[in-house]
């Protein structure tokens, strides 16, 4: 019984573990964090490329890369429903 009791536990950690991951991704602070590390890479990279404008100019692309990325589950969900071969 101990073995089972064991493998349970280990079990349940696991579950624990995958809904905490799970949150993660779905969170609204991944996201926000996600547009803040993509805005400051695309800032900083038309800086070095002296492009004018880098923090106005960044905005842009920052917000195509975060709607692509939204958008993702909404298309997931329709591959499930009727893309997904079964």
């Amino acid at each position: 019984m101990d073995d089972i009791e064991k493998r349970l536990d280990a079990i349940e950690q696991r579950n624990k573990k995958v809904e905490l991951n799970k949150a993660w991704e779905t969170s609204f602070a991944r996201k926000i964090i996600i547009a803040v590390l993509t805005y400051a890479t695309i800032v900083l990279f038309f800086y070095v490329a002296k492009l004018p404008k880098p923090f106005i100019n960044s905005i842009v692309p920052t917000t195509g890369f975060m709607l692509s990325t939204l958008s993702l589950s909404f298309f997931k969900k329709l591959w499930t429903k009727y893309g997904a071969k079964k």
